[in-house]
C-alpha cells in the first residue's frame, strides 16, 4: 500500500476534486484504482503529474482534461517530467519522449529517441534527466546526449546558430552524473574525475560561475570553479537557483547543502544573493544529516535523518506545507501527520513540481540484497571470494550475492573468475556492479557475462536456499493470533510483504523477536494466507467462501503483500466461481437422478 502526501496547487493539477485550489497542509492521496499500491517514483512539473509502480508500469495525471491514463510503455524503469516533455526510460534502456519541443505536430505521441541517436553502439540509455524544454540522456557507456530547446545554450551550443536540436546530439564524454530541473533553462554534468561542468542560463547566478560571469546564455559547457570539497550527491535547479548536496568527510560521512542563484521567491534558504556555490548553514539541521531534498520552481524541501521536514522559498500555492501561502526566506520545519512507516523515514522521498510537493514511501529495492543481509542479520563482511585482474590487482566479491545470482553453480563461479581474469579493473568492477543489481552497465561486457547470469531465477527459492544456510539466531519472526503463535522466517517476510520489509530492514539496534497480535483474520483465512507467503500457492482441498474471500482482501492489505503473478486475490475469485459451478453441476446431477 502507498503513503502518499501532496500539498500545492491544486487548481490545475486536480488531484482532489473535493478539496480548495491551494492545499496548504499535507493531506493523503489515493489512487481511484486500489490495485495500483506499489509506488516507484512520482514526477512532477506544468502540464501533467506521473506515477510510476513497481510493476514497471505508469500513470500520467492530464491537467488540461482533468483526467488520468496509463502510458501504454512496458518495463518503465524511470521517468521524469520538465515542463514541456515527458520522457519514459525502460529497463532495456531504451527512451521515449513526448512534448511539444520533439514532436510539435503530435505532442502526445511517444517517440523511440534513443534509436535515434548514430552510434548504434551508444543507444543503451542508463539515465534521463528533464529540464524546463530539454532532455539529456546518459548512456551505459557514459556519453551524454541532449535534445530539445537550445535558447539558452543549455544543450552546450551556439544557441543562435541551433536554437532546437531534433535529434539526440552528443554533448560530453566520460560523464557519471547528470543535473539539471523540471523548471530549469541550466544543466550541470560531473565527469568520470569528479569535475564539475555547467551551461544554459546563468543570469542569475545559478551555475555558480562566480559575480563575474553573470551571463544569460553559457553556451559551451564551462568548468565549474571554486565547488566545496567532498563528493557531489546531487544537484536540482530551480528557475532562478541551483542546489547542491555534497558528502565531505571521509570517516564520518556528513551531508551538507550548498546554494547559488538570487533570492528572489526566497529559494536559497539565505537572504542575499550568492554566485558561488555557498553552504546554508542552519541550527534546525546541524546534527542531522540529509537524507533527500528536491527543488521546485522557487521552493524547496529538506527531509533529515531525524524525520524533520524543512522548507523554504516561494509558497503562494501552500506548496510548503506550512498551513498558509506566506512565502519563507529561512528554512523552518513543518509539522509532518503521523506517518505509516516512520519508523523508516529513510525510505521516504521528496518530488516537487512547479507549486506543489509529494512526500511518498518507497521500500527498498531486492537489488539491494547485499545491504539488506547485513542490515538483517548485522553481519559485518560477506567478502570472501577473491578475483585476479589482467594486471594482476586483487578484487574481493560478495559471496552470498554471488551464489543468489549464479544459482549456486560453483562452474559458473569459475567461469566468471576466468572472464575477470582478461579484465581491467575497471571493467571488473562494471562487471560487479551489474551482477549485484541486476543492471546492464556496459552492453560490451553484459553480452560477455549474460549466459551466467540468471536474471530469472524465483527469488522466492533462493531467498529459502540462503535462509537455510545460515545459522543466525535472530531469523525468525513471530506472529501472535489468539494466543497462538506462528513463527515465519524473517527473509520470507522480506521477500513477500512490503510491511515487514520496512520494519525489519529499519531496526538495526533491537534484536528481539518481535511480535504482533492479529487476530482479524478467522483460522482458515490465515491458513490460506500463511501456506500463500510461504509456497506462492492454494491448497487444493481449501473451500473458498465470500467471507474467506473478503478477509483475505484484508490480509492482503494489512501485511502489503507483494502481489505478483500469480494473484492470490485472482486466484481465490477463480477457485471461489469454480467451486460454484461444480456444486450446481452436482446439484443438477442429482435432481436429475
Amino acid at each position: 500500500m502507498n503513503e502518499i502526501l501532496f500539498f500545492g496547487e491544486n487548481k490545475d493539477t486536480k488531484l482532489f476534486k473535493n478539496e480548495p485550489e491551494e492545499i496548504t497542509k499535507p493531506i493523503q492521496f489515493k489512487f481511484e484504482n486500489e490495485n495500483e499500491k506499489q509506488i516507484k517514483q512520482i514526477s512532477t512539473a506544468g502540464y501533467s503529474i506521473i506515477f510510476l509502480f513497481k510493476n514497471g508500469k505508469a500513470i500520467e495525471y492530464l491537467n488540461e482534461n482533468d483526467s488520468n491514463q496509463k502510458i501504454q510503455i512496458e518495463n518503465i524503469q524511470k521517468v521524469a517530467a520538465g515542463y514541456l516533455n515527458i520522457v519514459v526510460l525502460t529497463k532495456e534502456g531504451n527512451v521515449f519522449i513526448k512534448g511539444y519541443e520533439i514532436n510539435w505536430g503530435n505532442p502526445n505521441e511517444f517517440i523511440n529517441i534513443s534509436s535515434l541517436i548514430e552510434d548504434k553502439n551508444d543507444r543503451i540509455i542508463q539515465d534521463i534527466v528533464c529540464g524546463y524544454s530539454s532532455v539529456y540522456l546518459l548512456t551505459s557507456n557514459q556519453n551524454v546526449y541532449g535534445i530539445g530547446s537550445n535558447f539558452y545554450g543549455q544543450l552546450g551550443l551556439d544557441s543562435e546558430k541551433h536554437k532546437k536540436i531534433e535529434k539526440p546530439i552528443l554533448m560530453m564524454k566520460n560523464v557519471s552524473k547528470i543535473f539539471s530541473g523540471n523548471y530549469s533553462r541550466s544543466l550541470f554534468l560531473l565527469n568520470s574525475n569528479q569535475k564539475l561542468f555547467g551551461c544554459g542560463n546563468n543570469l542569475y547566478g545559478q551555475l555558480g560561475l562566480g559575480e563575474s560571469r553573470k551571463e544569460e546564455k553559457i553556451q559551451k559547457l564551462t568548468k565549474i570553479q571554486n565547488i566545496p570539497k567532498g563528493e557531489i550527491i546531487d544537484i536540482k535547479c530551480g528557475i532562478f537557483h541551483s542546489i547542491m548536496l555534497i558528502e565531505n568527510e571521509k570517516e564520518n560521512p556528513k551531508r551538507k547543502l550548498y546554494s547559488c542563484g538570487i533570492s528572489r521567491y526566497n529559494g536559497l534558504g539565505k537572504d542575499e544573493d550568492t554566485y558561488e556555490f555557498t553552504e546554508i548553514k542552519l541550527s534546525l539541521f546541524e546534527n542531522d544529516d540529509i537524507l533527500d531534498f528536491s527543488v521546485g520552481s522557487y521552493h524547496n524541501l529538506i527531509l533529515t535523518s531525524n524525520s524533520k521536514l524543512i522548507v523554504f522559498g516561494d509558497n503562494q500555492f501552500g506548496q510548503l506545507g506550512i498551513g498558509d501561502t506566506n512565502n519563507q526566506s529561512i528554512p523552518i520545519q513543518i509539522e509532518l501527520p503521523k506517518l505509516r512507516f516512520n519508523e523508516n523515514i529513510s525510505n521516504y522521498h521528496l518530488s516537487c513540481g512547479a507549486f506543489n510537493t509529494f512526500l511518498y514511501y518507497l521500500p527498498p529495492p531486492f537489488s539491494n540484497l547485499e545491504e539488506d543481509l547485513i542490515k538483517l542479520f548485522e553481519r559485518k563482511e560477506f567478502c570472501d571470494i577473491s578475483f585476479k585482474t589482467e594486471n594482476g590487482e586483487i578484487i574481493k566479491a560478495h559471496k552470498l550475492i554471488l551464489e543468489y545470482r549464479l544459482n549456486q553453480n560453483q562452474n559458473e563461479i569459475e567461469k566468471l573468475k576466468e572472464i575477470i581474469s582478461k579484465k581491467s579493473i575497471k571493467e571488473s568492477n562494471q562487471i560487479f556492479e551489474m551482477i549485484y543489481s541486476n543492471r546492464i552497465i556496459n552492453p560490451k561486457l553484459y553480452s560477455e557475462i549474460k549466459e551466467i547470469i540468471n536474471s530469472n531465477e524465483k527469488i522466492e527459492e533462493t531467498m529459502k536456499r540462503i535462509y537455510l544456510n545460515e545459522n543466525e539466531n535472530e531469523k525468525d519472526f513471530i506472529i501472535e493470533r489468539k494466543e497462538k503463535q506462528y513463527k515465519f522466517p524473517k527473509l520470507i517476510l522480506i521477500m513477500r510483504s512490503e510491511l515487514y520489509r520496512g520494519m525489519f530492514l529499519s531496526v538495526t539496534e533491537d534484536k528481539s523477536n518481535k511480535v504482533t497480535d492479529y487476530s482479524e483474520l478467522s483460522n482458515k483465512s490465515f491458513q490460506i494466507l500463511e501456506y500463500w507467503i510461504y509456497s506462492n500457492q492454494i491448497k487444493e482441498e481449501i473451500q473458498i467462501t465470500q467471507e474467506i474471500i473478503n478477509e483475505i482482501q484484508i490480509g492482503i492489505d494489512y501485511f502489503q503483500l507483494n502481489q505478483t503473478n500469480p494473484n492470490l486475490f485472482d486466484l481465490l475469485i477463480n477457485k471461489f466461481n469454480n467451486q460454484k459451478k461444480k456444486k450446481k453441476k452436482k446439484k443438477n446431477k442429482n435432481k436429475n437422478f
